[in-house]
């Protein structure tokens, strides 16, 4: 079989779109020369894919729970995968969760939208292989929001996650099945996305803790993700010392591809032995511009306040900084995460000019999917899409650009308080967790503007990618606040010390 080739209205459309100007001797000249370039094509159509190695295992699909099972919506299907042969390691006995964007071969994965619901994954991501060589038992495919595209978790196409603690109100976003699974006891351990705070946001109004590594810690192959600068997976549980399990099984350098996300000389230390209980001689600051901001709850900043008092009673110096920097994060995030994420949206997922391993079985299922069922994103990717293109054709993705430098500067203020500091101390989300919003039909302004009101304080750790985690603080009307500590490149095991400290106490 050859390619198809481009007519010549084909080539006057992209003439016309892309500003060529061809006139009608080179329209016919440039018929000849494709049609001789794809030749090329044609031969490398008959290459096999290189398709990554599918740990062996037990793979079997289940099916999606019914409500008296799950009232809480967190599960999009059960499913059974296991290592074929009986495996023992640091997760033999854990029922494992994984989000509905983490390919796992063999199970269906459709980001929580209808536009992939025929996608079954031929690969396993590279998290899913070592959870499987560790023993890990994966039971679960967790929801999320549409596309991971919002924070409030209601806009999935399999319904609202429900919060655990209150069922009138929202479990968080995008993660919010990665919250539910493990809050509620049905998986022991959950891993979530986190583009914008994904993982700690629903972890925070959910009451866990959830983690987000240091970008680059763990590999990203084989997840769906919006923009490789932000991109980052981590685990999601009842304790902080499940999350340093998990966290230790899928760090390190990916041996099996490349992902562009790791650094070079990657090194993994005991997150586990790290757990301690003891933060004496931390020094910490408090960032004034995490508090008090335009969402802001004035309670969850009082409850903070005082988590961050009682961290000295641990022995730990507690100082409180400035960062002006902060409040530019809204603006950064905003314009990286649509631009970026709806650029990887129409391209299948992936980024071109990079050597990391690519899912070309993906990025035909995701092309063909906005062709004939785009109408079918929730209505917050419909707002980014149109913003996204529209930036990209009116400005020329100048604003991608600027946002992206500022986030260095953004990456410098806080590298340079991390100099003098061991963490940074914040909310993780300014309020607690939304009551249910108005469905489209009713209230579509409502609806978006409950997506995305929450992420001034964790996504500034998206573009900065240093390691942040939230632990439950205390409740307020009977819904949980997060505390959020944030800190050095690397230093996930400093994080999850105090977190764990705070935590036993």
């Amino acid at each position: 079989m050859t390619l198809r080739r481009p007519s010549a209205e084909d080539l006057v459309d992209i003439s016309d779109r892309f500003g060529l100007r061809l006139t009608e001797a080179e329209l016919e000249d440039f018929l000849d020369l494709t049609g001789a370039v794809l030749e090329g094509y044609d031969e490398l159509d008959q290459y096999p894919d290189l398709l990554r190695m599918v740990t062996p295992a037990v793979r079997i699909p289940g099916p999606r729970p019914d409500p008296e099972a799950d009232p809480l919506n967190g599960i999009v299907r059960y499913c059974d995968v296991k290592a074929a042969s009986d495996v023992q390691g640091a997760l033999s006995g854990k029922r494992i969760g994984v989000k509905d964007t983490i390919c796992v071969a063999g199970i269906p994965m459709t980001c929580a939208s209808r536009l992939l619901y025929d996608y079954v994954p031929d690969i396993d991501a590279t998290v899913v292989m070592r959870i499987l060589q560790a023993g890990g038992h994966i039971t679960a495919v967790l929801n999320t929001d549409d596309f991971a595209f919002s924070g409030g978790g209601h806009t999935s196409t399999y319904g609202v996650g429900l919060n655990p603690v209150n069922k009138d109100h929202t479990a968080g976003g995008s993660s919010c099945g990665s919250a539910i699974a493990p809050a509620t006891g049905l998986v022991d351990i959950a891993l979530g996305g986190d583009q914008g705070g994904s993982i700690r946001i629903p972890a925070s109004w959910s009451g866990i803790v959830g983690h987000k590594p240091t970008h680059g810690l763990v590999p990203y192959s084989g997840i769906v993700g919006f923009d490789q600068t932000i991109d980052h997976i981590g685990p999601m549980a009842k304790t902080v010392d499940d999350v340093a399990l998990l966290l230790q099984v899928i760090a390190g350098k990916d041996d099996t591809c490349i992902d562009p996300r790791q650094p070079d000389n990657l090194e993994v230390p005991d997150y586990s032995a790290a757990l301690n209980g003891d933060i004496k001689g931390l020094n910490i600051a408090v960032v004034q511009e995490g508090f008090g901001t335009p969402e802001s709850m004035p309670d969850v900043d009082e409850a903070v306040g005082e988590a961050a008092k009682f961290l000295t009673k641990l022995g730990a110096s507690v100082q409180e900084v400035s960062v002006p920097e902060h409040r530019q994060v809204v603006p950064i995030w905003n314009c990286v995460a649509i631009e970026g994420g709806v650029d990887s949206f129409y391209h299948g997922h992936a980024s071109y000019q990079n050597k990391g391993w690519y899912n070309p079985r993906l990025m035909s299922a995701m092309g063909r999917a906005i062709k004939t069922h785009g109408g079918d994103f929730s209505p917050t990717a419909k707002l980014g899409v149109l913003l996204g293109h529209y930036m990209r054709e009116s400005y020329d993705g100048v604003f991608y650009g600027r946002a992206q430098n500022m986030s260095r500067r953004l990456t410098a203020a806080y590298d340079k308080v991390l100099r003098e500091f061991d963490l940074v101390l914040m909310p993780t989300t300014p309020q607690t967790a939304h009551a249910v919003p108005a469905m489209p039909e009713q209230n579509r302004k409502e609806h978006v503007v409950q997506a995305l009101n929450m992420v001034r304080n964790t996504a500034a750790f998206n573009l900065t990618g240093h390691p942040s985690v939230t632990v439950p603080c205390r409740d307020i009307k009977g819904l949980p606040v997060g505390l959020m500590l944030t800190g050095a490149h690397f230093a996930d095991a400093t994080v999850l010390r105090a977190a764990h400290a705070y935590a036993s106490a």
